[in-house]
C-alpha cells in the first residue's frame, strides 16, 4: 500500500495488511474531513514515510492525535494515544486497496443532511 496527500509533501507506505474500513461520523471526524471519516489502519511500526516534510500532527483530544499535510491541508491519519496502530484515510491510498467498509461508528453524531442506508452495522458510538 502506498498513499499520499494532495500535494505530495507526505508520501507513505506499508507492507502490512489493511484493516477493513470504518466510517466514523463523530463530530471531530466530520470537522476534519468535511463529511465522515472513512479509514483503514495498519500497525504504526509498519508505516514508512518516503516524504514527510509536510506532515504535522494536531492533538485533537486526550485520546488521539490527527496527522495532516500542513502544505495542502489533506487529512491523513488518526492515531490513538498509547496505541500501536495508525488509522489512514482510505481516500489517501493510491490504487486498489482490497478493503471494504465494514461498519459505521458514532451514527448518533452524524450530520442531518445525509442518511446511512448501506445496510452495514451501525453503532451509536464506537464499536
Amino acid at each position: 500500500m502506498r498513499g499520499s496527500c494532495l500535494c505530495g509533501a507526505v508520501v507513505f507506505s506499508s507492507d502490512a495488511a489493511l484493516r477493513p474500513v470504518i466510517a466514523c461520523h463523530c463530530g471531530q471526524c466530520r470537522k476534519t474531513s468535511g463529511h465522515f471519516w472513512a479509514a483503514t489502519s495498519v500497525p504504526t511500526a509498519s508505516l514508512c514515510f518516503e516524504r514527510d516534510e509536510g506532515l504535522a500532527w494536531f492533538q485533537s483530544s486526550a485520546g488521539a492525535r490527527r496527522g495532516f499535510c500542513k502544505t495542502c491541508g489533506s487529512s491523513l491519519f488518526w492515531e490513538p494515544t498509547g496505541g500501536d496502530t495508525t488509522s489512514i484515510g482510505a481516500g489517501t491510498i493510491d490504487g486498489e486497496t482490497g478493503v471494504k467498509v465494514e461498519c459505521h461508528w458514532y451514527v448518533a453524531d452524524k450530520g442531518d443532511y445525509y442518511d446511512v442506508t448501506d445496510g452495514l452495522p451501525q453503532f451509536a458510538r464506537g464499536s
